[in-house]
């Protein structure tokens, strides 16, 4: 196909993702424009000319967390929030915290809450409602949302970014235009923002292009979460626990969560960091067998799923983080590593980093310079905030479950005790996908958790519950580059683990005429973006399908 002839817009500011970091973004610039009117005049400045993009369906469709929200950076930016507006963002304020360490069997509950895991104060919100919330006050603001456009290239000039070109509508799986093709859009700005979430594609391209890499490389944890509607008076709103222990024994960092929401209804999940040694683990099998556990059953039984979802998240910390400046462009959010694994949060840090990349913007518009050196101020704005403070006493928090719970939690103990150093500082760590040890042809592989249809449910059941929905006739956003790789060297040394790590079935090994192939459901895909992660040849590219397509994460 030819390249096409694309309709150029021009943006003062464009913001890629709809998430809490990207519209606390928007909305502080806003309030930033309304409150220095005469320097946004000079400088050019209006919120009609911020635009965001979500490659969602519609705001919050792709959001997905537990989640317990710290309100610090929401307090800022709304203070009135607590007074007008809690019922629109929270489900219900904690009431109760709980940690548990498991056994197959048996509970066994901590006689008092690790300091990290209190959550007095803080409330269990949905981040699909928290996301819409959100964007009404962006869009009252006046600055313009466009959902269904995902950004599919950024546009490179100098030593940095100018826009984003959104990827072209109407392709058939062949590349061919159909007749409702539509080019995408070449939005260019004067300052282009990431806030894609964790892995985004874009912020990948850009980190690789421009050797932006933090210290230690990224690892990332998946969380699978179901939302159920159990009989009345099984649990009471705001009762928040945290497991640790089986299903994932000691060796395999992670744990569960169960929260009790409004209207007899329960957030439960299990996250497992990205880093195990058996490739052929199954963390969705994981999660099932972990609902089978008395603590979970008992909660469950006699209920029904109502919706279900999976997404990574950045496990790596301060010492992930990526520069998050070029010329013309910032990186924040998830997809800069603002996740204070110990206190298992990140809303409210992404949120802040989006309000300090506002400022950031404002200051470097009203000078007319928005090269790396002036937006080198975001960075330095993060480490004199409260960000810090939270992030850097945790900077090997993760690092140090390397060897296991056990090891883990002495670590983590002498970390406290000398403001983060422990015993190793830095700790450095390497990409999850090399912790995989080779089978090298050993064994059978396992058989495939089927689920009792009840209580725990097979991965296309899950799938329907996520409300995941493709353009079927479209170019596979799915790209491996050498799928020889899979039948020949994985197959033998690794045992094919994207059957296994992808909890929506997209990949799946087949026989056609005696010969082996792997064959990709694309339109199963959550956009968790695992395959990205733990291909062990890195030959996996998660690219945005056509715009709107996904999962519909509602009230999730």
């Amino acid at each position: 196909m030819k390249p096409a002839e694309r309709e150029r817009l021009d943006a003062d500011v464009l913001i890629v993702g709809a998430g809490p970091a990207g519209l606390a973004c928007a909305l502080r610039l806003a309030q930033l424009i309304h409150a220095n009117r005469e320097a946004a005049a000079t400088a050019g400045l209006s919120a009609e000319n911020i635009y965001v993009l979500e490659k969602a369906r519609e705001i919050g469709a792709h959001q997905l967390s537990g989640a317990i929200l710290d309100p610090r950076a929401l307090r800022e930016l709304l203070p009135e929030f607590e007074r007008t507006a809690v019922a629109g963002v929270s489900d219900t304020p904690v009431r109760e915290d709980a940690v548990y360490f498991l056994t197959e069997k048996r509970a066994w509950k901590f006689p008092i809450t690790p300091p990290p895991l209190r959550n007095h104060g803080n409330y269990v919100v949905s981040l699909n409602r928290l996301a819409k919330w959100l964007a009404e006050r962006v869009e009252q603001a006046g600055i313009n949302l466009f959902t269904q456009f995902a950004g599919a290239e950024l546009i490179w000039e100098n030593e940095g970014i100018a826009g984003v070109i959104t990827e072209d509508k109407g392709v058939d799986k062949n590349g061919r235009p159909k007749a409702n093709y539509t080019p995408g859009y070449e939005l260019r700005a004067r300052v282009t923002v990431l806030a894609e979430g964790p892995r985004g594609s874009l912020t990948k391209t850009l980190v690789r292009r421009y050797g932006l890499d933090g210290l230690n490389p990224q690892v990332y944890g998946l969380g699978i979460k179901e939302l159920w509607e159990v009989p009345a008076g099984r649990i009471s709103p705001g009762f928040v626990a945290h497991t640790m222990g089986w299903p994932l024994g000691t060796r395999i960092y992670g744990g569960g969560w169960i929260y009790g929401l409004q209207q007899n209804r329960i957030s439960l999940g299990l996250v497992v960091a990205l880093e195990y040694p058996d490739p052929q683990f199954d963390p969705h099998e994981a999660f099932q067998k972990f609902k089978t556990h008395p603590l979970v059953r008992r909660l469950l039984e006699g209920g029904t799923l109502v919706r279900y979802g999976a997404k990574t998240l950045p496990y790596g910390g301060w010492y992930s983080m990526p520069r998050p400046y070029v010329d013309g462009g910032l990186i924040i959010g998830d997809s800069a590593s603002l996740l204070n694994a110990q206190r298992l949060k990140g809303i409210h840090t992404g949120m802040k980093s989006g309000m300090l990349a506002a400022e950031t913007i404002f200051e470097a518009l009203c000078a007319g310079d928005t090269s790396a050196k002036a937006l080198s101020a975001f960075q330095k704005k993060i480490e004199q905030s409260w960000i810090r403070q939270e992030l850097w006493p945790v900077r090997n928090f993760h690092q140090a479950f390397h060897g296991g719970l056990w090891s883990g939690l002495l670590h983590s103990a002498l970390q406290m005790l000398t403001g983060g150093r422990g015993l190793r500082d830095p700790w450095r760590t390497r990409p999850g996908h090399e912790a995989y040890q080779r089978l090298d042809g050993r064994g059978s592989p396992p058989p495939r958790f089927k689920g009792d249809g009840r209580l725990t449910f097979d991965r296309l059941t899950d799938v329907y519950h996520s409300g995941t929905r493709h353009e079927e006739d479209q170019p596979c956003h799915l790209i491996v580059a050498d799928p020889n790789i899979c039948v020949t060297r994985c197959t033998t040394e690794y045992g094919n683990p994207c059957e296994y790590f992808c909890p929506a079935a997209v990949y799946e090994m087949t026989e056609e005429r005696g010969e082996r192939r792997l064959k990709i459901n694309a339109s199963n895909c959550v956009h968790c973006k695992t395959c990205d992660i733990m291909d062990p040849y890195e030959i996996i590219t998660w690219v945005p399908p056509e715009g709107g397509g996904g999962p519909n994460y509602e009230g999730m």
